[in-house]
């Protein structure tokens, strides 16, 4: 495993587990299973409406808490200052957990859903710093954060966000984002790596993983991590997770990062921070 060093201090796995659409027993398993396969960083949101799961995945996998690093997020409807303390507080009793590793706004509020867009945002930062000076925190960030929506931030902020959690994948990575962050020394963080299961198929991709003796799969998780980018995958399989895993024996070659580098648009979300959709009142 290979470690990043954030602008506080802590250091992160670049190779994290994703626990998105895993709920039920299911997401206890993949929890469980990814920890017992060296996982160490753990991604949840309270959206995902799994962190029960998560949380007795942890217990039952007998790694101890203090070598899990647990990411959870605060959701996008509940910016604010009272709603931020509200939200984490709900966050940390369904986790079971004293507290929170990294904590991330999910997505910026944005002029369609709030009438002081800067201002939500600001206050819910003020929040989470608040709780990072009391402990219950160890590291905030932000998810899907244009360099628009961080200068706003940086206007108030004592903390500079730790981590930038946005949509990065082989079509689809953001090179205007990521180096805007890494100006300020913010790390980023890959969700979706594997561009919605579009990466499959594609020629280019399958080429390189044929001359590497790698799955496709693998070789998008590599090309995240050298761009010195965190990355979560999310599986139930246990089989896939273990596969995920094995990205620390093989290099790709610089012509073979711009190849994918420059691909062409695949599997975008179609998500974007400064317009996501209308709420029926505006905050």
């Amino acid at each position: 495993m290979q470690y990043l060093r954030l602008n506080d201090g802590h250091e992160v796995p670049l190779l994290g587990f994703g626990t998105y659409k895993a709920t039920e027993q299911e997401g206890i398993a993949s929890v469980e299973n990814a920890l017992a396969n060296g996982y160490r960083l753990i991604d949840t949101a309270a959206k995902y409406e799994n962190e029960e799961q998560v949380g007795k995945g942890m217990i039952l996998s007998g790694i101890p808490r203090a070598d899990i690093i647990v990411t959870t997020k605060l959701w996008r409807e509940n910016l604010g200052y009272a709603e931020t303390k509200q939200a984490f507080a709900q966050s940390l009793e369904k986790l079971g957990l004293a507290y929170i590793d990294i904590y991330l706004i999910h997505w910026p509020a944005n002029a369609k859903n709030y009438a002081d867009w800067k201002q939500a945002n600001a206050d819910a930062w003020r929040a989470m710093e608040e709780l990072q000076a009391e402990g219950k925190i160890r590291t905030i960030g932000v998810s899907n954060f244009w360099p628009e929506h961080l200068d706003a931030l940086l206007e108030t902020a004592t903390v500079v966000p730790a981590i930038n959690q946005i949509e990065f994948h082989p079509g689809y990575w953001q090179p205007e984002v990521l180096s805007y962050c890494r100006e300020k020394g913010i790390a980023i963080e890959s969700w979706s790596p594997l561009a919605r299961g579009k990466v499959f198929g594609n020629p280019v991709l399958e080429a390189i993983a044929a001359r590497h003796g790698k799955t496709v799969s693998q070789i998008c998780l590599r090309w995240v991590i050298q761009h010195g980018v965190i990355v979560i995958p999310k599986s139930t399989s246990l089989a896939r997770i273990v596969e995920n895993s094995a990205i620390f024996d093989f290099e790709l070659a610089a012509t073979e990062m711009e190849e994918i580098n420059t691909l062409p648009e695949m599997g975008f979300s179609g998500e974007l921070p400064n317009i996501w959709p209308d709420r029926a009142t505006i905050k």
